[in-house]
């Protein structure tokens, strides 16, 4: 059983690298600290049709945005519950696909896998094969595993997705959404969800999901409707009142403004590129001292995962760099943990930051 562990002052502060929470602009944290005012004034109006209507700019779509105090995971729990009447198609790839599968048959929906190994990305010719086979509500996907770096094709098994359409599309973005342009319109998304720890380079606490018009209208007929993430209450108090219906962690939605208007002066377009820099130059970097452990050709933009081919002890090193550096990176992910490691390369970094991270291990590990 855990024991209190006292709270202290004087943590040294530490560089992150993880695959989220990622690093956050001073003035976004700063923004926190404004004064306390209530949820159903004007003020609070102000900030949520702020940020959600930045959101909508940001992220190129007409499809409505909700914005909620929660963790992605919220979104898993919502989206099924909204979408799936019976059966879902999820491909499992790794430890949040998988998860993805796991909440959708506690929330008792009857769920198909298709199995890949560690490492490999779905494909979206079996995503047909299945669909011509099974009768489905939904097909829910990962577009960025995390645990793994892989990099499904979302927009491909999006237009495959698209032929059917009694099934709707559902898509965990919550490791590359603002780090990995997609256009979500013209690839059939009917939901898209993030949480604004990761990509998006903002304190946790909030997570993100963009809506198509017909999944809200699917979710008008559904039995089994979340009730926090519920889209027909969310949107329409939205529409009605420019709030959101229960207590929103207002301090959070403030650094939000403050961090989307950084991301409106970069511009999408601007922002996917300096990830595709990041990731290419991790990519190489491992390649000529490691390998790269997802399979070619599907590789992360946000979060690059290391084969371990020097069998050097990873805990070791992560810890090394820590404590001499002050720089965290991440251990591999369940049972691949001694094998990779991961460095998440997202928000606001840059390849020179990354290239910062790099010379450390390279230093702690005698590269």
């Amino acid at each position: 059983m855990s024991k209190k562990q006292e709270y202290r002052d004087d943590y040294p502060e530490k560089t992150l690298y993880l695959p989220g929470p990622t690093e956050v602009r001073d003035d976004v944290i700063k923004a926190m600290c404004e004064p306390m005012f209530g949820h159903r004034m004007d003020r609070m109006t102000d900030l949520y049709t702020t940020i959600v209507e930045d959101t909508k700019e940001f992220l190129g779509t007409d499809n409505d945005v909700i914005i909620l105090t929660a963790s992605g995971t919220e979104f898993w729990e919502s989206t099924t519950l909204n979408l799936v009447e019976d059966n879902m198609l999820v491909p499992t790839s790794g430890a949040f696909s998988e998860r993805q599968a796991n909440v959708a048959e506690r929330l008792g929906k009857d769920v198909d896998r298709i199995e890949y190994e560690w490492g490999k990305a779905a494909k979206p010719d079996d995503i047909r094969d299945a669909l011509e086979t099974g009768d489905y509500d939904a097909v829910g996907a990962v577009m960025n595993e995390t645990s793994t770096g892989v990099r499904n094709p979302i927009e491909e098994i999006g237009d495959v997705v698209a032929e059917y359409p009694d099934t709707y599309f559902i898509v965990d973005a919550i490791s590359c959404l603002g780090g990995d342009f997609i256009d979500i319109e013209e690839h059939g998304i009917d939901a898209i969800f993030t949480s604004t720890q990761k990509a998006f380079a903002m304190p946790p606490g909030l997570a993100v999901c963009a809506v198509s018009d017909a999944a809200y209208e699917r979710e008008l007929e559904s039995e089994s409707a979340s009730w926090y993430g519920g889209f027909q209450r969310c949107l329409d108090y939205y529409d009605r009142k420019g709030q959101t219906h229960s207590t929103p962690a207002i301090p959070i939605m403030l650094a939000y403004r403050k961090q989307m208007k950084h991301m409106l002066d970069e511009g999408h377009g601007a922002r996917d590129e300096r990830h595709q820099e990041m990731a290419e130059y991790t990519r190489e970097w491992a390649r000529e001292h490691f390998g790269v452990f997802p399979e070619e050709g599907y590789e992360s933009q946000t979060v690059t995962c290391v084969e371990n081919t020097r069998n050097i002890n990873v805990a070791e090193t992560v810890e090394a760099v820590s404590e001499e550096y002050d720089m965290v990176f991440s251990s591999g992910y369940g049972d691949i943990g001694e094998e990779t490691f991961r460095i998440g390369h997202m928000g606001e970094h840059t390849v020179e930051s990354i290239k910062e991270l790099t010379d450390a291990i390279e230093d702690v590990a005698d590269l």
